[in-house]
This record gives structure tokens, sequence and C-alpha cells, in this order.
């Protein structure tokens, strides 16, 4: 049973030294996803910057036109619409570390992306809680 298992992590080991199929034979397909991914990465800081811009505006119309309630409900649709853009944003990064980790073959890019998926579907989980009761909320209003 030890020795099943030296072979298979042997069999793993060699394949992250070896580089396996897409990296030998078909080289121009990991140039062409990592260039994927990399585009993937900028698309979703492009989708983050948007989300932050509307909202440093929709925050400073809010708080510049408007007083009491009205200026709060203002402000929380504003989060509301900066927490879609985040979450838009976290996909596409998880789409991207996917390509990564799929190209690279090595087992601690392997831990590493699912400790970044955990990470970030947490986030994503408690950020889309906030962003429902925030529209409760609206709705109570």
């Amino acid at each position: 049973m030890a020795a099943e298992r030296e072979s298979a992590l042997d069999g793993l080991i060699g394949l992250e030294l070896e580089g396996g199929l897409l990296h030998d034979e078909l080289h121009w397909l990991t140039v062409i996803l990592e260039a994927a991914a990399a585009l993937i990465d900028l698309f979703a800081i492009f989708v983050l910057l948007i989300g932050a811009g509307r909202f440093m505006v929709g925050v400073t119309v809010a708080e510049v036109a408007r007083r009491g309630p009205e200026r709060v409900r203002r402000t929380n649709r504003e989060r509301i619409e900066l927490g879609r853009y985040i979450l838009a944003g976290l996909e596409l990064f998880i789409v991207s570390d996917v390509i990564h980790t799929a190209l690279s073959l090595r087992m601690s890019d392997l831990l590493f992306l699912l400790l970044l998926v955990v990470i970030r579907s947490i986030t994503s989980f408690f950020l889309d809680r906030e962003l429902e009761q925030l529209k409760t909320e609206l709705g109570r209003d």
C-alpha cells in the first residue's frame, strides 16, 4: 500500500517536473490560455474599478443632494450596486485562477487555488447575505 502511494506521488512529481502534454506538444495552447487568463484578470480589475467609481459618485451625490432617510436609502442602494460589481470581479478572478492552476500542474498551485476559492466563496457568501439584508431594508422603507 505504501509503495502504491509513493508511486502515485512520484507520478505527480514527474508531471510537475515534466510539464505535461500541454507544455510540451501543445505549447501554443498554453500561451493562448495564459493570455486569456491575463485578459480575464484585467477585465476583473476593470469591473472592480467601474464599480468603485460608480459607488464614489453615487455616495457623493447622495451626501450632497439628500438629507435624512433618503440619503441613507441612496447610500444603501449604492452599496448594493458596489456589491454586485465586487461579486462579479471575484467570480472572474476565480475563473482566471482555475486556468492558471490547470496550466501549472503543481500541487502547491492546486492547494493555493483551493485556499483562494474558499476565501473568495466565503467573502461572496457574506457579501451576498449583506446585500440581501440591504434589499430587504430598502423594501421596507
